[in-house]
């Protein structure tokens, strides 16, 4: 068994030894010559947190009606900006480090993994912040808390799966960017996250708890729902497994989760040979 572990960190030793570096080289830069520097990465989900809590909770009085939603909410937008900077950036990490890759010879997947992993930092620093908002809001903590990991993980290797697919096709056609912007936002009003999902269940109509349960079987919305469930409200937020009885539905999500990460890393595999002869 020890010998095995050894053969595999010879082999993937100088993988991780330029993964690190590209990490912290494009968590630096991310922020360089802004005053505030890697603050942003906490201000930008907090401000729009509050434009949201304003015009959706005061305003338009879409909430679940619990003391913890300002934190359910907060949790939800943080966990958005997360899957949102991994693809954003993600999507042109090939084409920005096209220099170093004709250069300096290494897996072509490093560069989007460390895109990735950027935004996970920043994740994790707003999971601090919201844990302090959480303990500042009386918020009762349970035993699920131990599996918020599980569920970062999946929201992760969702993003990174989204993030090779795109990065492969930007290489290609530079449009996708700005197809990807569009898709985002009707992404981010489909799901979940400034709205809680008994503004669509509660709706007096038949299709209102069908419509609930198919937002739950997008991947991303119940990746997000389970992290709140996990972390801050297992009481109050409905999730696919509380919502779906049936056993087999409740595995769509995670299905789509796996076919998302194949699909990105076979598309990826399958074009990245032929990246520096297109750039």
């Amino acid at each position: 068994m020890r010998s095995i572990v050894d053969r595999l960190r010879q082999r993937y030793h100088y993988s991780l030894v330029i993964l690190r570096e590209l990490v912290k080289t494009d968590f630096k830069l991310r922020y360089q010559g802004s005053f505030l520097g890697v603050a942003w990465s906490v201000l930008q989900p907090l401000m729009l947190f509050v434009v949201m809590y304003l015009v959706f909770a005061k305003f338009l009085r879409m909430t679940d009606g619990t003391p913890t939603y300002p934190v359910v909410l907060l949790l939800g937008i943080s966990s958005w900006q997360f899957f949102n900077e991994s693809t954003s950036i993600g999507l042109r990490s090939i084409v920005d480090r096209g220099d170093l890759l004709r250069k300096v010879h290494f897996p072509n997947y490093i560069v989007v993994v460390s895109a990735t992993m950027g935004a996970l930092i920043s994740y994790g620093i707003n999971l601090i912040v919201v844990l302090i908002f959480a303990i500042f809001c009386r918020v009762h903590f349970t035993w699920r808390v131990l599996l918020l990991p599980i569920s970062v993980f999946q929201l992760y290797i969702l993003a990174l799966g989204f993030t090779l697919i795109m990065a492969t096709m930007y290489v290609y056609f530079r449009d996708v960017s700005h197809i990807w912007d569009v898709l985002q936002q009707v992404i981010f009003y489909s799901i979940p996250v400034i709205y809680p999902l008994t503004a669509v269940s509660g709706i007096h109509h038949w299709w209102g708890p069908v419509v609930a349960k198919l937002l739950l079987l997008n991947p991303i919305a119940q990746s997000i729902q389970d992290i709140r469930h996990s972390f801050i409200a297992p009481e109050t937020t409905p999730t696919v497994w509380n919502q779906i009885s049936n056993p087999f539905v409740t595995m769509i999500p995670i299905l789509l989760t796996v076919i998302m990460v194949v699909l990105g890393v076979c598309v990826f595999r399958k074009y990245n040979h032929k990246f520096a002869e297109v750039m």
